[in-house]
Parts: structure tokens; C-alpha cells; sequence
């Protein structure tokens, strides 16, 4: 996008963690933007603390799972703006399940399809034609993970599985773009990293609705930021981390030059990429897993 100022964004998950951070950063480039989040606690305070800061912004709360809640958030981005430029579906969940895969409760992949993937799918209907049809340049951002969408940890696979999910539906989105608007409109797949985050993801399960309610109690406390850096450490993997607001200032970056790929570049990152490719051209198992299980 040539200019940012005076353009709106939508983001949501934008009330903490790496949203709250890009809501920031479009804010501080005069952008006018919606923090769109299913905690009214967290948009209140978020919304609040930007205005005092002097950045335009307007809350909404909303449920990415559901799409009518996701039509009153664009509804509402209109309303208060009359415009939207830039979309980020950045809204995700930890499902937090337990043991083996075959043994997982149905209603943690429910949950996790309906967030991390349904929820882009529901952003990109809701304010996609409205993105075409306004004449204007537009943007989606929609944020996936190295867990999926560069090599899955086998621990973790509904949130690998629906990473992965949205890097394939960005691909075909930019594809469609850039043949129905000619590159006017264009979409880009966030990868986080190249390290850990600290943001509400470990802490998901607090805000679980009861249509996701688990059939079965768990076995395990959930696994905090903490557990999670001593499995690493146990497994011989660094412990290091990005801040959510080097991961706002690549978002903005890429706005501007147009990028779809918004991937640091990274030893460990870099080596994964090649290591899966290279076993799917060798038609070779999938030994790179092995760092990733610590075996």
C-alpha cells in the first residue's frame, strides 16, 4: 500500500499479544483502527490506553467463531469509518489437548477449527467483497504459526493443523486476488516467530465457550509459557524470545512493499523449511520431526 495514513485496519485478537501490538502500530502510523476481541474487559482497557496515547481507535467485541458476530464487526468498522483497508485475522486459540491424537475430545479440535480457521475463513467473507468492490487498495493479513504452517510439533495438532489450514487458504486467496483486482488488493500469511511469544495463547482455555465444553475433565493442568520453556530446554531447543512489537513493525513493512511472505529469516526456521521440503522431493519419512518431539 502506497500510504497508510488516513486508512482503516480491523484486527482482531487485537485487545492483547501480537494484535494488540499491530493495532499499535497501525495506530502510530495514523491509521484508524478497530480492536476486535471476544474479552470486553481486555477491548475496554486496550482501547482506552490507545486513545490516551492520542490513537484513533474504536472496540468491538467479537466472536471470530461465529459469522454473524464477524458481519458486525465489519458493519461496524463501516459505521464508525466508512471504509476498511486492512484486515488482520489474527484471533487464535491454544486448544490445550492432552495425550495421544486418537485420543483427543472432538470438542478441542471443534474449538480450535472454529477460531484459528474458521475464524479467518468467516474475516476473509465478511470483508473481502467489500475490499474488491470499494476501488481501493486493501490488505488481509492472516496469521498463521511456525508450529504448522513451517513443520508441526506432534504435540500440538489441532493448533498445527489449523496453522498449516491458513497458510494453504492464504496462498489461494492471493492467488484470486491478484487475478479478480490485479494486485490492488493483496493478502499476506504472518508467521510470528522466529521465537516464543509471551501472549494470552497459553491462557486460552480461560476464555473456552460453553459450546466447546470439554465432554471429558483433563488429566494434566494446562501447560504454561512456563512448562513449555522447561520441555524445550529438556529437549536441548533454545529458549529465546520476539516481541510482539518486532512482529507489528514486519506487519507494517509489509503493507507497504506488498510482501506475502511475512517470515523472519532464521537458522532453525530456515533449516526446517529445507529439511521438510527436502523430504517430500526425496519422498523420504519425516525425520525432521525428531528435533520437534525431542527424540
Amino acid at each position: 500500500m502506497r500510504s497508510l495514513e488516513g486508512r482503516v485496519a480491523v484486527v482482531t485478537g487485537g485487545a492483547g499479544g501480537i494484535g494488540r501490538a499491530m493495532a499499535e502500530a497501525f495506530g502510530k502510523q495514523g491509521m484508524r483502527v478497530v480492536v476486535a476481541d471476544v474479552r470486553p474487559d481486555a477491548v475496554e482497557e486496550a482501547c482506552s490506553q490507545m486513545g490516551d496515547v492520542g490513537l484513533e481507535v474504536t472496540g468491538v467485541v467479537t466472536d471470530v467463531g461465529d459469522y454473524e458476530s464477524v458481519c458486525r464487526l465489519r458493519d461496524a468498522t463501516l459505521d464508525a469509518y466508512g471504509a476498511v483497508h486492512v484486515v488482520c485475522n489474527n484471533a487464535g486459540i491454544g486448544a490445550g489437548a492432552e495425550g495421544p491424537i486418537w485420543e483427543h475430545d472432538l470438542a478441542d479440535w471443534a474449538w480450535a477449527l472454529s477460531v484459528n480457521l474458521w475464524g479467518v475463513i468467516h474475516g476473509v467473507n465478511a470483508f473481502v467483497p467489500h475490499l474488491v468492490a470499494s476501488g481501493e487498495e486493501g490488505h488481509v493479513v492472516n496469521t498463521s504459526s511456525g508450529n504448522g504452517g513451517v513443520a508441526p510439533i506432534p504435540s500440538t495438532p489441532q493448533y498445527a493443523v489449523t496453522k498449516s489450514a491458513v497458510v494453504t487458504l492464504t496462498e489461494c486467496l492471493y492467488a484470486q486476488l491478484d487475478a479478480a483486482t490485479g494486485g490492488r488488493v493483496r493478502a499476506s500469511v504472518l508467521f510470528p516467530g522466529p521465537h516464543m511469544l509471551r501472549t494470552g495463547l497459553f491462557e486460552s482455555w480461560r476464555y473456552r465457550p460453553e459450546r466447546f465444553a470439554k465432554s471429558r475433565p483433563r488429566k494434566s493442568p494446562y501447560v504454561t509459557v512456563e512448562e513449555l520453556e522447561r520441555q524445550m530446554r529438556a529437549a536441548g531447543l533454545p529458549v529465546e524470545y520476539t516481541e510482539p512489537a518486532e512482529v507489528a513493525a514486519r506487519v507494517v513493512d509489509a503493507l507497504r512493499a506488498g510482501d506475502f511472505w511475512i517470515l523472519p529469516p532464521g537458522d532453525r526456521t530456515d533449516a526446517q523449511i529445507r529439511a521438510r521440503a527436502a523430504s517430500m522431493l526425496e519422498r523420504s519419512k519425516p525425520d525432521y520431526l525428531k528435533e520437534l518431539t525431542g527424540s
